[in-house]
């Protein structure tokens, strides 16, 4: 049986699965990692996010592991929500 560690090097030696890592990794983990510190800064958990959302805790664990899955988008208006639980203003830029 495979380590956790050792599975990862041969999964990464598939090309697919590398680039699917980069891609996220350059994408969207930057996203995650700032609603994530914004909401340890914040000192909430994902219950009291939604709460102040008007939603469930589980939207919001959705609403992040979308970020890192890319299996769904979430809306400006979500993020803008979002945000503002947070006591945050969403700012989208290009750069």
């Amino acid at each position: 049986m495979l380590t956790h560690d050792e599975l990862i090097k041969k999964m990464m030696r598939a090309p697919a699965v590398r680039a699917e890592y980069e891609r996220i990794e350059r994408e969207e983990m930057p996203m995650l990692d700032t609603i994530l510190k914004a909401r340890a800064e914040a000192g909430l958990t994902q219950a009291q996010v939604a709460e102040r959302m008007g939603t469930k805790a589980p939207a919001v664990a959705r609403l992040e592991n979308a970020l890192v899955t890319g299996k769904h988008s979430p809306s400006i208006a979500t993020l803008q929500k979002y945000a503002a639980a947070l006591g945050k203003k969403l700012e989208v830029r290009f750069s």
